[in-house]
């Protein structure tokens, strides 16, 4: 097939040598099968800021750092060098993301690099050597979907404990291989410290893919998986290998609101009277 003008600088560069065939076009990206030396990978090629269906990007990417003031506060101006270098940002997050996945012990397609806009990644294959469905074609049984729900559950937590969220997890964009679910499609990861909506995210991904397989599983219906992770991760004490039930109890106790006050107000008179000494000593 005619080789995409994005696609085309990797293969002048030796990085692809043959555009075998479209595997799908998303929200954010293109993606196509190709060949790399004796290896068949996939190429990810994002969408232009103004083509892609996420429309709430700032909220996504509230928290991360850019370590360079410079693109920092060009980024923040909104000038043509910052809308570069967010987009640079945006797509360089994907990759990051999965280094860091896959050494967390998070099911990921293994990535080879960045290029101009271009993602270079594993090809996910089902047990014929094909390209592996996505999740919402899958059918199976309740004991395959209770099996298949504990591991991405797992794997939810994992990215937490790496410090991430999906924050866009669903059927769509998990494939499922001989082996089980594989997470994919992440440049919106969140920084789950850093970022005021992190809880939302963590529940709306968890509750999505909860809602899924109760279709084949209904007891899952029942279940408080997200806010049994969320409890968890704020208490501390959320661990990669952590043992859920799926089971959480709403605290009745309601917040002594004067008592935290006056805590402050204690806090506060105790930080003047340091200043004032530290004053008189000088």
């Amino acid at each position: 097939m005619k080789v995409p003008k994005r696609i085309l600088p990797l293969v002048n560069d030796g990085l692809v040598d043959e555009v075998i065939r479209p595997l799908m076009s998303g929200k954010e990206a293109d993606v196509f099968v190709v060949r790399c030396g004796s290896q068949i990978r996939c190429a990810k090629i994002y969408k232009e800021p103004e083509k892609r269906g996420f429309k709430q990007a700032v909220q996504y990417q509230e928290g991360r750092k850019v370590r360079n003031s410079r693109r920092a506060r060009a980024m923040q101006k909104g000038s043509k060098f910052g809308r570069k270098e967010q987009e640079q940002s945006w797509q360089n997050t994907e990759v990051d993301a999965l280094y860091k996945l896959a050494s967390a012990g998070v099911r990921v397609p293994k990535p080879f690099g960045c290029f101009d806009g271009v993602l270079l990644m594993e090809l996910i294959t089902d047990s014929d050597g094909l390209e592996a469905p996505r999740l919402n074609d899958v059918s199976m049984s309740t004991e395959q979907a209770i099996e298949d729900h504990a591991i991405v559950i797992q794997d939810v937590v994992k990215m937490l404990c790496a410090g991430l969220i999906h924050g866009d997890l669903s059927e769509f964009n998990i494939l499922v291989d001989e082996d089980g679910p594989v997470i994919i499609d992440l440049p919106q990861v969140i920084d789950a410290a850093a970022n005021n909506s992190a809880k939302m995210f963590l529940e709306r991904d968890v509750n999505r893919i909860t809602d899924y397989y109760s279709e084949f599983a209904p007891e899952l219906r029942q279940s408080q998986y997200a806010k049994e992770i969320w409890a968890l991760y704020e208490a501390g004490e959320l661990l990669p290998d952590v043992e859920l039930t799926g089971q959480f109890e709403e605290s009745d106790e309601i917040a002594d609101v004067d008592t935290v006050m006056q805590e402050i107000k204690v806090a506060m008179i105790e930080e003047m009277e340091r200043r004032e000494r530290l004053a008189a000593d000088a």
